[in-house]
């Protein structure tokens, strides 16, 4: 199988205008731009054939070309990371098997999670796509909740049913579980991690097909593949001791920082 891993990065973000060129700064002290650490992450993930940066401006590219990024450049009309893929591919003639969305804001992405994700759209043919989702531990939990009741988004949360089909993902903190637990008690509630895996026709498809209801109120690009029917294969994937958070807003810099110390990451 022939995968390509495509990283959408845009500068006109609605809540963090510029964050593919906002400095992280590791273990070491060294800051690097978001958009050159999720193409490290990208990197690092085993069987991969090929990696390029999409996105439609020049600050970016000149950015992801200066560490030696392969870059190509897609219209500003794309409404998200997924059409950007989608129109990436395209551009680049297709010839892969399976094309990963390893989304821009997602650094600390572990390269284990894009490669399960991959072994498990392989293992189940009756999937047109797989995402990672990652059980909450109490800590994890309390801070999703935290975030909602300040009115901020720290995370979107994935349900699923039997053999991880993909039933819903919000914005919002689901299942309801109206009980306390411990910081490194599991809970029943999944994070879903910003990853995707897509096997190509579904990925051209997507384009096509009107942004629904459901998208347009949570405004989760992936919910226009459950509104079109379209079957979504949930990974269960293991930290492994590795903290992860996405960069949603710019409070999440010194938070991803100091996990970035903790991990001794640099």
């Amino acid at each position: 199988m022939s995968v390509l891993v495509v990283i959408p990065a845009r500068y006109a973000s609605s809540r963090y205008p510029g964050k593919p060129l906002v400095a992280l700064r590791g273990a070491n002290g060294v800051a690097k731009t978001l958009i050159r650490r999720s193409w490290e992450a990208a990197q690092a993930v085993q069987g991969v054939a090929r990696v390029v940066v999409a996105t439609d401006d020049d600050r970016i590219r000149l950015e992801a070309e200066s560490f030696g990024a392969e870059v190509v450049m897609t219209s500003p009309a794309c409404a998200n990371g997924t059409e950007r893929c989608a129109e990436a591919v395209a551009n680049l003639g297709g010839g892969h098997d399976i094309v990963v969305n390893l989304q821009g804001d997602a650094p600390l992405t572990p390269a284990w999670f894009v490669e399960d994700l991959v072994a498990g759209l392989i293992a189940n043919p009756w999937a047109e796509l797989a995402t990672p989702v990652l059980r909450c531990e109490g800590a994890m939990l309390a801070g999703l909740i935290e975030d909602r009741r300040n009115d901020r988004v720290g995370g979107t949360t994935a349900v699923f049913g039997a053999g991880n089909r993909g039933i819903y993902f919000s914005k919002e903190v689901i299942p309801f579980t109206g009980k306390a637990y411990g910081p490194e008690e599991p809970t029943p509630v999944f994070h879903h991690v910003g990853v995707y895996a897509y096997r190509p026709g579904t990925l051209a498809a997507y384009s096509g097909w009107p942004v629904g209801p459901l998208e347009t109120l949570e405004g989760l690009e992936q919910l226009r593949f459950l509104e079109n029917g379209r079957s979504v294969l949930c990974v269960e994937v293991e930290s492994r001791g590795r903290q992860f958070w996405e960069l949603n807003n710019p409070s999440d810099v010194p938070k991803i920082e100091a996990m970035m110390a903790a991990m001794g990451q640099d």
